[in-house]
Formats: structure tokens, C-alpha cells, sequence
């Protein structure tokens, strides 16, 4: 399906050509039009012609539009500024995309020539518990990822785990002389974080502890079977405690790969760096300097050999990439991490792109803190960060005290499928609601509310629309080609709504573009409002055929393309609240 820019592209572009010839023509850089009253999208890319050919660009958008051909989609397209070519959809094109796109599985959304994408997210340290900051790196990665896999790319994801380096020592020891094997079945990481706390506060104290540790240690890296075995007890602990969470949000990994695995590959990827002359030693260490880079330049170097022989999360980094190039030849790598690792990403990119200039392009999707009431990150009493499930925990609690409260008629587990369903959305679409640069702060009464841009107030629109095809008793499955599909469009509400969900695509590939999933929060919210607006201005059921199926069509596509839209950011939709 040829969407309306894609179309108007096309016809501004051809236009352009004739005017100044292929070979000074530009893209027309089509965009929405900030303020509907000047038209639906706009036509920016006059301008830069103009500019490098030293024109009038009024005048040559003047004619530009002399030369358009695109009757049949907008109507007579109009100029404003020093260039702005403004389009206005006519309704019957619209109703043509609207029959189209709701006949269509994919919604109208066309699919992009595909690319192959690595997104790094999540990345837990084993013998720890995820908490609140993991939450964030977790469900954006999770997002980009289903919203590129939607567009067609191949994505894989991979959960970079932190399994290696010298907390091992410490836990060692304290498996082998302190754990309870009780509280180990019963909480593992709890019991894991006991053992590793004890042990290094004995080592702060007792020197003989601290080099029993390192001891430990060592026999770990040399491949001692017993410690290699406590290890991978330690690692399938955590990962089976990490996985309950992951199945709670609905997310998954094409790969888990823990630092240990990049081990046996860096003696070589340092070895490399440093016959090319990008690592260098310093006391002892070898690292890479920045000095050209004037961004850089002032920075601590990146270490990629420590001056005792071990290797530094830079020397890691570099054969994860190594890796993941050789194995899975992407397009793009994308890491999801929070901001404080700016500085680190920003140095092995730049590494990367002196050791290998050919490297698929490199992402940093960073993001901010999640807040508490009193402006710091979000801790619970006694200081220490709050645990995820404890989070997630406390959302369905929450949520089931209001659906309890509202709906007192439901079976219980009826009121716990939704109260998750409810809880867990609430959690996600806040944090993905934000610009994921800022910090915001964490409420459990704005994300639980009914009105406003949270998950109860989609998952209740979706539920209203849904409630109207029970009510018609014709049901709300989607037509198919055989099934023609008549769109009538009279009244402005329902031209704006068709509008509006036209625009879906376009949407997704803005997430794509910025890694911004508040882009799709924002669009779906709009959704809802206007086909409230719709709804209140429209008769549904009780207009007269044939504008009753046309409104019912429009009525079916919005849910699909709100039930789509969650799926994409990771959330349910329900079918009663």
C-alpha cells in the first residue's frame, strides 16, 4: 500500500526535475504539518534547492506546483513561507487508504527494505537482583526491537549478562564457607548478595580474607573444575531469577551472552590493537588515547589492558563487537544503557571506527534516572535501589485494589488476569511515555489513572471500541479482500480520525529513526482522544446503512491498530475493565 508521502514524494520530486533538472533536484522532504489548519503535510525540500542554485525559492515552488501532478490524491497545493509546499488529503483518497488499510493484516503499514540490527539491552550483573534501573534499559530495548521486527528489519537481540571479574572471588568463598542452602532455594539472589556482602566486608578488614578471595579468584580464571562449577551454579541461578522477571514484562533474547564468553577472544583483539598502534601502554597498562579527538581528548583513556595483566570492559567491547560482526554481519548495533555510560560508548565507537573503519554504524540509546518523590533516584527506605519484582509486585497489588473497587462483580482470577494485564502496562507505557533523555519522576497514582496518557486509559479505550461490536453482534474480526469495503467520510471528526490513523506507519518508522518510543505513546494517546471525539459526534450503531459498515470499519481499525500499537510497546490489551 503507497502511503500519502511516499506519493506526494514521489510527484514533488518528479515535478522538481522538470523544473531544475535530475541532477540539481533534491528529496522533497515531506513532513506532518505542525498546524492542521495550513494542511495535512508539508513539502520542505524547495528550499535547499533554491539555496545552493541561488533561486527565489517562492518562486521556484511556484513552479513546482505548476508542474505537480497529484489531483487524485490532495487538493490544489498551496505555498506559504519562503517555500513550504502545503498538501491537504482529499477525503476520498483517504477513504480509498482507510477500505485499504483495513483490509490489510499489517494495518497499512508498509514494510521497509529489511536490514539486520543487534540491540544490546537489559545487561544484568550476575549474583544481583535487577532493580529499578534495569527497568528502563529493559523495556526500550524491547520496544525498538518489536518495532523494527514489525517494520521488517531482522532484528536480534542479545542480553550482554555481567559474569565475570573479581566479585567472583568473593562469592566463591562465600559458597564454599558461609551459604545456606535454605535460603539459597528460597531466594537466590537475596542469599547471593548476603554472601558476597559478607565476605567483602571481611576483606575491608582482614588482608588474609581479601587474598583468599583473590585466590579464588585466580583458580576461577585458570579453569579450576571445582570453581568453574560454583560459577555456573552462581551464573544458572541468576539467570533462572532473572528469567521469571523477564516472562513477567513479556520480553525475550535471540541470545545471551555473558562477558565470559568473549574471554578466549581477547588475548588476539588486544594483541590487534596493539600491532596497529591503536592501544599503547602507560604504567604498565595498555590503553587507547583520543588525543586527535577534541571531544575526547581530555578524557581518561580507554583501557583495554590493565598494568596486572587483566583485561578491562573496553578489550570486552571490542571483541563482543568482533563477534557479533563476524557472526552476524549488521547493519547496526544499538546499545540501550542509561546515560551514565555515555563517555565509555563514545570512546569505543571511536575505537572502533580507527581498528575496523568499516564497522556498521553505532548506537548509544541512552537514557535518564527514574526519580523518587523527592527528586533522587528512586531507593527505597533503607537506601538501596527497589527491586524490580518487588515493583512489579506492588503494580498488580495496586491495580487489583482498583479493579476490585470498581468492578466487585468479577471472578477473582478475572480481576487478577486484568489487574496484571493493568499493573505491568501501567509500569511500561509510564516509562516509555517519557522522552527516555529525561529523568521523571515515579508516581503510582498518575500511571494507574484512568484519564489522562497512561496504560489504564488505552487499555479502556481499546476495551470501549471492543464493547461496541458486542453490542452490534456482528463481531470485530477484520474483513478480507473478498469482503469490499465502502468508507464514507462526511463528518470532520471521522475524516480527522481516518486521518490520523493513516499516519501509523509513518509513526513507527519515527520510532526506528530516533529510538524514541514516546513517539508511539504520544501518537496512540491522540488516537484515543479523537476517536472519542468521533464517537460522541458519530452515530455507530445507529446510523443507517451504508455509513452504519463505514463507521464500524473505522470503529475495528482503531482497535487494531491501539491493540497493535501496545503489542509494539510491550503491553496487553484486555478485553473488559
Amino acid at each position: 500500500m503507497h502511503q500519502a508521502p511516499d506519493i506526494l514524494a514521489a510527484a514533488v520530486e518528479d515535478a522538481l526535475r522538470a523544473v531544475v533538472g535530475a541532477d540539481q533536484a533534491g528529496p522533497a522532504q515531506i513532513k506532518p504539518c505542525a498546524d492542521p489548519k495550513f494542511g495535512d503535510y508539508q513539502a520542505n525540500g524547495i528550499m535547499p534547492v533554491a539555496k545552493r542554485l541561488k533561486q527565489n525559492p517562492r518562486a521556484l515552488a511556484k513552479q513546482v506546483v505548476a508542474r505537480l501532478k497529484v489531483s487524485d490524491v490532495s487538493e490544489p497545493p498551496t505555498i506559504a513561507g519562503a517555500g513550504f509546499i502545503n498538501f491537504t488529503l482529499k477525503p476520498a483518497f483517504v477513504a480509498q487508504q482507510i477500505a485499504a488499510a483495513a483490509a490489510d493484516e499489517r494495518l497499512g503499514v508498509s514494510t521497509v527494505v529489511p536490514q539486520t540490527v543487534v540491540i544490546d539491552f537489559s545487561s544484568p550483573n550476575v549474583a544481583k537482583p535487577l532493580h529499578v534501573g534495569h527497568i528502563r534499559s529493559t523495556i526500550i530495548g524491547d520496544c525498538l526491537a518489536r518495532v523494527r521486527r514489525f517494520l521488517g528489519h531482522h532484528v536480534i537481540t542479545d542480553n550482554h549478562i555481567g559474569d565475570w571479574g573479581t566479585q567472583f572471588g568473593m562469592l566463591i568463598v562465600g559458597w564454599k564457607k558461609y551459604r545456606d542452602e535454605a535460603a539459597l532455594a528460597a531466594d537466590p539472589i537475596t542469599e547471593l548478595e548476603r554472601l558476597y556482602k559478607l565476605v567483602n566486608e571481611q576483606s575491608e578488614r582482614d588482608a588474609a580474607v581479601r587474598e583468599e578471595a583473590k585466590a579464588e579468584l585466580v583458580k576461577l580464571q585458570r579453569g579450576d573444575s571445582e570453581n568453574r562449577a560454583i560459577w555456573q551454579k552462581i551464573i544458572d541461578l541468576s539467570r533462572h531469577v532473572f528469567d521469571a522477571a523477564y516472562q513477567r514484562l513479556d520480553v525475550s533474547f535471540d541470545h545471551t551472552f555473558g562477558e565470559s564468553f568473549y574471554n578466549p577472544l581477547l588475548p588476539d583483539v588486544v594483541a590487534d590493537l596493539q600491532q596497529r598502534g591503536i592501544a599503547c601502554e602507560s604504567e604498565g597498562a595498555l590503553c587507547i588515547f583520543f588525543k586527535d579527538d577534541l571531544e575526547l581528548k581530555k578524557t581518561s583513556p580507554l583501557m583495554v589492558r590493565k598494568s596486572d595483566g587483566g583485561y578491562g570492559y573496553g578489550a570486552t567491547d571490542m571483541a563482543t563487537l568482533k563477534y557479533r560482526i563476524e557472526q552476524w554481519h549488521p547493519d547496526e548495533i544499538i546499545y540501550v544503557t542509561d546515560a551514565r555510560q555515555k563517555l565509555h560508548f563514545q570512546q569505543v565507537f571511536k575505537a572502533a571506527a580507527k581498528w575496523q573503519p568499516t564497522m556498521p554504524r553505532l548506537a548509544h540509546v541512552w537514557f535518564g534516572s527514574i526519580l523518587g518523590e523527592d527528586g533522587k533516584p528512586l531507593k527505597t527506605r533503607d537506601g538501596t535501589p527497589v527491586k524490580l519484582a518487588a515493583l512489579l509486585d506492588e503494580a498488580e497489588e495496586r491495580a487489583l485494589a482498583i479493579v476490585t473497587e470498581k468492578s466487585p462483580e468479577l471472578p477473582l482470577e478475572t480481576r487478577k488476569d486484568i489487574a496484571r494485564a493493568v499493573g505491568i502496562g501501567a509500569v511500561k507505557y509510564t516509562d516509555l511515555s517519557q522522552n527516555r533523555t529525561t529523568d521523571y519522576v515515579f508516581s503510582w497514582p498518575k500511571m494507574l489513572a484512568m484519564t489522562g496518557n497512561t496504560a489504564p486509559y488505552m487499555q479502556y479505550a481499546y476495551v470501549r471500541i471492543r464493547s461496541i461490536f458486542r453490542k452490534s453482534a456482528i463481531g470485530g474480526s477484520r474483513p478480507t479482500e473478498s469482503r469490499s469495503i465502502n468508507i464514507t467520510l462526511t463528518h470532520p471528526a471521522e475524516l480527522d480520525l481516518a486521518k490520523h490513523l493513516l499516519r501509523f506507519g509513518e509513526i513507527l518508522q519515527a520510532v526506528a529513526d530516533d529510538d524514541k518510543p514516546n513517539w508511539l505513546t504520544g501518537y496512540l494517546y491522540e488516537l484515543a482522544g479523537k476517536f472519542s471525539v468521533f464517537y460522541d459526534n458519530c452515530p455507530v450503531l445507529q446510523s443507517a446503512e451504508p455509513l452504519r459498515s463505514s463507521r464500524l470499519s473505522l470503529c475495528r481499525l482503531t482497535a487494531d491498530v491501539m491493540q497493535r500499537g501496545l503489542n509494539l510497546l510491550g503491553i496487553a490489551v484486555i478485553e473488559q475493565m
